[in-house]
C-alpha cells in the first residue's frame, strides 16, 4: 500500500503547490498590472525583501504564461525566469554581462526553452546582441523576461546592463526583442542605480527611463496565515488554536519565511509530520526559541547586515528610543526598509517584528554577554523563580565596575546601556527564560519583559540627559511603566498566577554625572521599583 505523501512548509527555496503549503503570491502583489505589462510592451520594477516569495512568484507566473497562453496560432507570449544572483560582487562589465548570458542560456536549457546564442561582439553589446537573438528565435511568439536578483548587479557592471536592455527598448517585440522585461531584487531600482553612482540620484535620463511600474509584494495578513495553516487541517486533520495563530502573526507580522519556519518546527521539531494533535501557543512558542537559537540562514543573513555602519546608524535610535526627526529621511533608512529590517508602525519607525528584535539585539550583545562572567550570586528564589531585586542590584555593581571602560569599544555608544543590560539579562535567563524586546525611535524608552519559569517581570529603560531632572524623568518612567503593563499581552501573562513586578532603571547619561554613591539608586514603590544606574 502507497504510503500517503504529505506536503510541508517549505522555507528554502521557491514553492510549489505539488511540495508545499502555500498561497498564491500574485494575491500580495500591489502596484502591479500583470496581463497590461504583457500585452502594452512594459518593462517593469518588483522588489521585495528576502524571502517573501518573489522568486516562487515568478517562476508560477512563467509557467502560466507558458501553459494558458498557448493559442491555437503559436503566437501567445513565452516566459522565461533567469537569475542573475552568480554576479553578485562582480562589479566589471567585462565579467558580469557575459556570465548574465550564460545564466540565460542556462536557464532556458533548464525551462525547456529554445536555447538562444551570443555572437562574437564586446560585453557592452552582449547582452542586446543574446537578447534579439532569442526574441528572433522564439518567434512569432513574443519573448517575456523575468530577471531575478537583479539588485546584485553594482557599479558599471549594472549601468551596462540597465542600458543595454534601454538601447533594445525601442525596437522590442516579435522577432527584435523582449517585449516586455521585468526586474526583481530586494531594491527599488533608482536605489540601486543611485548605491551603484556612489550615492547620486539618477536623472531622468539615466540610465533606465523606461521603467512602467515599482510593484512591491507585501507579508502576509492575518487572514493569510490562517488560510495557509487551514490547508494542513483539511489535508491531514491537525488543528491549531487560535491563540496559536494570533501568536504566529504577532511574532512575524506576516514575513513569509517566519510564518513558515514557526509552522514547520512545531510540526517536524516539536510534534510529527503525520501528527494530528492541535498545535498550541506552547508549541509555536517553544519553535520561536528553536528559531532564534539555530541561527538559521535567513536570520544569520538579518544578523550580518547589522556590521555595515548604514544599518547601525538607523538600529540605534531605534534601540534608545531617542526621538530621531531625521531617522527616516535619509539613505539608511530607506536601505533598511527595503531589506525589511524595518517597518513604520502607526506612524513610528520600528524594527518590522518581533523575532527580527531579538535577533538584532542578540547579535549585537553576543561579545558582551560571552564577555559576562557566570553568575554566582543567587538569583532564583525558593520556588524557582527569578529574583529581579537581586539580579538589578548586581547589575548596578556590575555597571559600576564595568561600565566606564566597555563603553569606549562599544560599536552603539548612545545605545550601550541598553545593550549591556540586555547582554547581563541573558546571561542569567539563557536557557531557562526569555525576554520580549519593545523598541522604536520617538518612543523615549526600551521596554523589556522577562520570562522566568512563568514568570514576568516587565523593565523600563530612560536615559537622564542634560539639562533633564531625575525626579521629573522617574515621574514620567513610571507612567510609561505602568502603561506598559496595562497593555501586557495576555498570552504572556504569568502561568502560576504571580503578578506581573514592574521595574524602571534610569541610567545617568549626562556629561557632569555625580558620584556613584548619588546615581545608584533603588527607589521602591507600590507599583514600580526605580534603580538608578
Amino acid at each position: 500500500m502507497t504510503k500517503r505523501r504529505i506536503r510541508f512548509f517549505n522555507t528554502t527555496g521557491p514553492c510549489n503547490p505539488e511540495d508545499h503549503y502555500m498561497l498564491p503570491p500574485e494575491e500580495r502583489l500591489v502596484g502591479a498590472q500583470l496581463d497590461r505589462y504583457i500585452g502594452d510592451k512594459l518593462y517593469w520594477v518588483l522588489h521585495a525583501p528576502r524571502q517573501t516569495g518573489k522568486t516562487t512568484f515568478l517562476q508560477s507566473w512563467m509557467r502560466e504564461i507558458n501553459a494558458v497562453h498557448e493559442g491555437a496560432d503559436g503566437t501567445e507570449p513565452i516566459a522565461c525566469y533567469v537569475s542573475v544572483e552568480g554576479c553578485q560582487g562582480v562589479s566589471e562589465p567585462e565579467r558580469a554581462i557575459p556570465a548574465i548570458c550564460a545564466s540565460i542560456r542556462e536557464y532556458a536549457a533548464q525551462f525547456n526553452m529554445p536555447v538562444p546564442q551570443v555572437d562574437d561582439v564586446p560585453p557592452l553589446s552582449m547582452l542586446n546582441n543574446i537578447l534579439s537573438n532569442w526574441a528572433k528565435l522564439v518567434a512569432p511568439k513574443p519573448l517575456v523576461v523575468l530577471f531575478d536578483e537583479t539588485d546584485v548587479l553594482t557599479g558599471e557592471a549594472l549601468i551596462s546592463f540597465l542600458r543595454q536592455l534601454r538601447s533594445g527598448f525601442a525596437s522590442r517585440g516579435v522577432g527584435t526583442f523582449p517585449v516586455s522585461i521585468a526586474l526583481v531584487g530586494m531594491r527599488d531600482l533608482k536605489d540601486y542605480i543611485t548605491a551603484a553612482k556612489g550615492g547620486v540620484v539618477p536623472n531622468p535620463g539615466s540610465p533606465f527611463n523606461i521603467k512602467e511600474d515599482s510593484a512591491v509584494l507585501t507579508n502576509f495578513q492575518k487572514d493569510d496565515i490562517a488560510k495557509l495553516f487551514a490547508q494542513r487541517t483539511t489535508e491531514t486533520g491537525q488543528q491549531i488554536t487560535a491563540e496559536a495563530l494570533d501568536y504566529v502573526y504577532n511574532q512575524s507580522r506576516g514575513q513569509p519565511w517566519i510564518v513558515g519556519s514557526l509552522f514547520k518546527r512545531a510540526i517536524l521539531r516539536i510534534l510529527d509530520r503525520e501528527s494530528t494533535e492541535m498545535v498550541t501557543l506552547d508549541h509555536i512558542q517553544e519553535a520561536r526559541k528553536q528559531i532564534i537559537e539555530a541561527r538559521e540562514t535567513h536570520l544569520d543573513a538579518l544578523a550580518y547586515r547589522l556590521e555595515d555602519p548604514q544599518i547601525r546608524s538607523v538600529m540605534e535610535p531605534l534601540l534608545t528610543g531617542e526621538p530621531n526627526p531625521r531617522l527616516a529621511a535619509g539613505e539608511p533608512f530607506r536601505l533598511c526598509l527595503d531589506l525589511g529590517l524595518v517597518t513604520i508602525e502607526n506612524g513610528v519607525p520600528v524594527v518590522a517584528n518581533p523575532i527580527y528584535r531579538e535577533v538584532i539585539a542578540r547579535q549585537i550583545t553576543y561579545s558582551t554577554q560571552l564577555a559576562i562572567p557566570a553568575p554566582e550570586w543567587k538569583w532564583a528564589k525558593p520556588d524557582g523563580t527569578l529574583d529581579m531585586d537581586a539580579l538589578l542590584k548586581e547589575f548596578q555593581g556590575f555597571w559600576q565596575s564595568n561600565s566606564e571602560v566597555w563603553e569606549q569599544s562599544s560599536d552603539y555608544p548612545e545605545a550601550f546601556p541598553h545593550l549591556l543590560l540586555m547582554a547581563f539579562l541573558q546571561r542569567v535567563t539563557n536557557g531557562s527564560g526569555r525576554i520580549e524586546r519593545e523598541y522604536a525611535a520617538g518612543r523615549g524608552r526600551m521596554d523589556l519583559a522577562v520570562e522566568y519559569q512563568g514568570s514576568w517581570n516587565i523593565i523600563e529603560i530612560k536615559l537622564l540627559r542634560q539639562g533633564k531632572r531625575f525626579e521629573n524623568l522617574m515621574a514620567e518612567g513610571i507612567r510609561q511603566t505602568l502603561g506598559y503593563r496595562d497593555s501586557f499581552s495576555p498570552a504572556l501573562r504569568s502561568r502560576n498566577g504571580a503578578p506581573v513586578g514592574c521595574y524602571l532603571i534610569i541610567f545617568d547619561r549626562r556629561a557632569e554625572k555625580p558620584a556613584w554613591g548619588e546615581r545608584l539608586k533603588w527607589i521602591e514603590g507600590d507599583d514600580v521599583t526605580v534603580v538608578g544606574c
